[in-house]
């Protein structure tokens, strides 16, 4: 059994897509499970269909104000580098109104179920192939893993749009009783639990570099601290993800195929730009054919 595992990462998502429709399009791997974190949620319903051409032009058009119904930060651009500052009006506003995060995410909502039709929805309920989507459930302090076959069409955009809900910049979601928030709180990169679903091949898509390249940029402000803190955060849980799925891999005689970023493609993926994320969509696909053709070259050597 095969199995895709693609990572958090928010804009970076787009590198993410084109490491995919290498993959799927050209290697013509043929996949039995999708698994996805976060940004990696939002990639795996349409590649399960092959839509690729779909959410390719969803990622790269996409912007703040199709995340945000509320948002909660201001970008600006300094000899090329760009950080980001409070919108203090809006945070004030929404803590005012007795929110809990200073942002709210109920446009990515919207554009999840513009993008992911009712009739798409059943069409992949009938496959075979099992879609699973990360959530952090705060309330009960685990991670929980919501696959496509226990839930209704309106049920699996919510835990789609959950996974991708970056707190306290998103919306925090009460559920069930419970309070839910993106999945990369807990679990960066579910190949874990890809295995324990029957993955024997794992081509896990991780958008970060292999090896730390860099040190960050000080704090320019309180938000730009916090999102250096969530950063320093989801590498350590990203690395320790890792390392329990390499475990896990080796007591079932699984094989794990990694793709990492070659490159740092940004220091903040909370800024989503068309331009950029367009590069890296190419730069995906690039990365994954030279990676195979490489591997192929070895393998007849």
């Amino acid at each position: 059994m095969r199995a895709m595992v693609i990572s958090g990462g928010g804009s970076k998502g787009a590198f993410a897509g084109g490491v995919a429709q290498y993959l799927i399009q050209d290697a013509k791997h043929t996949y039995n499970m999708f698994i996805g974190t976060s940004t990696g949620s939002l990639l795996i319903s349409h590649l399960a269909l092959q839509k690729i051409e779909k959410i390719k032009q969803i990622y790269t058009s996409v912007n703040e104000d199709d995340i945000f119904s509320l948002c909660p930060y201001t970008k600006t651009k300094k000899q090329g580098v760009e950080t980001i500052g409070i919108n203090h009006f809006s945070v004030l506003k929404n803590l005012l109104r007795g929110s809990k995060t200073f942002g709210e995410s109920y446009n990515l909502l919207k554009l999840i179920k513009k993008s992911i039709t009712e009739q798409e929805f059943h069409q992949l309920k009938k496959n075979n192939t099992e879609i699973v989507v990360t959530v952090a459930n705060l309330s009960l302090n685990k991670v929980e893993y919501k696959s496509i076959k226990n839930c209704t069409y309106n049920e699996f955009c919510e835990w789609v749009w959950i996974s991708c809900n970056y707190t306290p910049f998103m919306s925090l979601v009460k559920k069930n009783g419970c309070e839910y928030a993106d999945g990369g709180l807990g679990s960066m990169v579910p190949i874990e639990e890809a295995i324990k679903r029957g993955a024997t091949i794992v081509d896990a898509i991780i958008l970060q570099t292999e090896t730390n390249l860099f040190n960050r940029m000080p704090s320019k402000n309180a938000f730009s601290l916090l999102t250096n803190m969530f950063a320093f955060m989801a590498d350590r849980i990203e690395q320790q993800n890792i390392r329990i799925g390499k475990f896990v891999a080796n007591h079932n005689n699984a094989i794990i195929n990694f793709y990492y970023t070659p490159t740092i493609l940004t220091t903040n993926s909370l800024i989503f730009e068309e331009k950029k994320m367009t590069t890296w969509w190419k730069s995906g696909y690039d990365f994954a054919k030279n990676k195979n053709t490489e591997t192929n070259l070895i393998d007849i050597e």
